[in-house]
């Protein structure tokens, strides 16, 4: 911990975070630019609707969109694009909602991509009023399927990216996106975690949502991406159930900065550093009984890597879920990205680590990997049990 660190004063762990770019344990490290753009605007007064005007020039530059704004995340902007395409610019429509009498009120979107992200993303697209249609099955759609489901109460489609959802079997977006439009049907890419800011509208989507405090390192917010007619629908839903979704200054202004740093960063330098850990971790754990490190691609074509650890209970003495809770009770805190870790594995990912973490991550599970050693029986506990108190704890909170 830095003399800088504010943790221990409020009764916080100085948890080291190589699960990624996640909202539960803060999203990213803000870059300094952000830091700084939002100390500079807190204590003045602004126009919002101006200040979104200066967003969208930003945002349009850097997207290659027609226009865009800045929402309180990337799960509002899916509600928003939702109700903008149910709407368009009929502000009597936009008080309506979530009643959606007499409106287009169907979506459109592949089973496939019907994840968690900490929330359903059906209920994202529900909070609109909309209804969503289901297009083919978990591990297979085809065009037929889409084009079927596609009717006259149809008003978008949403697309999604993201580790979660199925990685095969479905249709790619230039296709989706391709069917949609010859039937005169938006289509709405949720993106909230991808490091490429253009590509998905090359691809066809008409709006296209990224969360700002995610690769980007900027403060919590979702950016909307697209053109200009769709995008003023979206944005005019801040008078309506956007209201509870509104966005402050800083976070307008702290995206800001986030995104024209993301213009000048040193990508490759980045990607050095990272490599450097994921070096290390390989050495690190080369000769550890029953511990198998991998160095796997990001699912979702993002320009970086992560380590794969595959745990042997028989040599290891202890299962990959136990080790991932081992991880994270001790002292420091190691949060793994332990999303498939029933399949005996978890992910180490540095991108957010601070100069030197890396080599505490690698003390700590060597150091764990030990203690496992020496139990004379193997520390396996019910996978069922984990699960479970996870899901309690949900309800758990204040406790």
């Amino acid at each position: 911990m830095s003399a800088s660190d504010i943790r221990p004063s409020l009764g916080l762990r100085p948890v080291i975070n190589v699960s990624g770019t996640m909202t539960a344990l803060g999203a990213s490290i803000v870059v300094p630019e952000a830091v700084a753009a939002m100390t500079a605007i807190l204590p003045q007064f602004v126009e919002i609707d101006d200040l979104q005007r200066k967003a969208s020039a930003v945002i349009a530059r850097l997207c290659g969109s027609e226009a865009g704004f800045v929402t309180a995340s990337c799960s509002a902007g899916i509600t928003l694009a939702i109700a903008g395409a149910m709407t368009g610019d009929d502000l009597y429509a936009v008080e309506q909602l979530p009643d959606a009498s007499g409106l287009k009120d169907e979506v459109v979107v592949m089973m496939g991509h019907m994840v968690g992200y900490g929330a359903p993303v059906d209920q994202a697209i529900r909070l609109a009023g909309a209804t969503p249609i289901v297009v083919g099955q978990a591990t297979s759609a085809r065009a037929y399927q889409l084009a079927g489901a596609i009717s006259e109460h149809t008003a978008a489609a949403l697309y999604v990216v993201s580790h979660h959802t199925v990685q095969y079997g479905l249709l790619p977006l230039d296709e989706f996106a391709a069917i949609c439009h010859e039937r005169g049907v938006p289509v709405i890419v949720d993106a909230a975690s991808e490091y490429d800011l253009r590509s998905f509208l090359a691809a066809g989507a008409d709006i296209v949502l990224y969360s700002s405090h995610k690769f980007l390192g900027g403060p919590t917010g979702g950016i909307v991406a697209g053109r200009k007619a769709l995008v003023r629908a979206t944005f005019i839903q801040n008078g309506g159930i956007g209201r509870g979704m509104k966005v402050g200054k800083e976070s307008v202004l702290g995206t800001m900065a986030a995104l024209e740093a993301w213009e000048k960063r040193d990508h490759a330098g980045i990607r050095a550093r990272e490599q450097r850990a994921l070096d290390l971790w390989l050495a690190r754990f080369a000769d550890r009984p029953g511990v198998t490190a991998v160095i796997e691609p990001d699912p979702t074509n993002n320009p970086l890597d992560r380590m794969k650890l595959s745990v042997d209970p028989e040599q290891a003495h202890i299962t990959a879920w136990d080790l991932a809770d081992a991880l994270a009770r001790g002292t420091p805190p190691v949060i793994v990205r332990d999303h498939e870790v029933e399949h005996g594995h978890f992910y180490l990912d540095p991108c957010n680590l601070h100069p030197d973490q890396e080599e505490i991550v690698a003390e700590r599970i060597v150091a764990e990997l030990e203690t496992a050693r020496r139990s004379n029986t193997i520390i396996a506990s019910p996978l069922i049990e984990r699960r479970n108190r996870r899901a309690a704890s949900l309800a758990k909170w204040p406790d």
